[in-house]
């Protein structure tokens, strides 16, 4: 075992990460998705805009939990429909295990609340 981390993914360019528009965006709804046992609908705030995003983490947090929280948002994702409701962008969290043994998901949050939504992270 060496010391360097190997990546999950094909090494990319930094002209490739720097297509992502990552923001900070405000929770300020979060409900059950009607039509998905793992997904949650989570209402946010761009600070310019509100959108509406599914994220597969209904296992691990529940709507309360994610209320108010200051998260980091992939804004410019395609949007996406999921089980009917139409993602605007994706909700940035770190996985513990295998997609087939996974034990815990972490979303990725801002460690104070002076960054307002709609901060672009770089």
């Amino acid at each position: 075992m060496t010391d360097e981390a190997t990546p999950a993914k094909p090494t990319i360019e930094y002209d490739d990460f720097t297509k992502l528009d990552l923001r900070v965006a405000k929770v300020i709804e979060v409900s059950e998705h009607p039509n998905a046992d793992k997904l949650l609908v989570l209402k946010v705030d761009l600070g310019d805009e509100q959108r509406t995003i599914c994220a597969g983490i209904k296992a691990f947090y529940s709507p309360e939990a994610l209320l108010g929280k200051t998260v980091v948002l992939v804004a410019n994702l395609a949007p996406r429909k999921m089980r009917g409701i139409e993602s605007q962008g994706m909700l940035l969290a770190a996985t513990v295990g295998s997609r087939e043994a996974l034990d815990d998901v972490v979303v990725l949050t801002t460690d104070k609340d002076t960054a307002p939504p709609g901060s672009v992270c770089s």
